[in-house]
């Protein structure tokens, strides 16, 4: 049972991560401020890294 449960966790933490990606990914392209894009760039690093599990 608590293995399933957390596998359950593990599944909803990587979706939430991913939304968050694709959000701040989606603020990426969608900038036209250089200092904007660069920013998002840096946080998007971390995010992109959780999904791909290196940690």
């Amino acid at each position: 049972m608590l293995v399933q449960m957390n596998e359950i966790v593990t599944l909803l933490y990587y979706a939430l991560t991913g939304i968050f990606g694709l959000v701040i990914a989606w603020n990426f392209v969608k900038t036209r401020n250089v200092q904007d894009a660069v920013l998002y760039a840096i946080v998007l690093v971390p995010f992109v890294l959780r999904l791909l599990r290196v940690k």
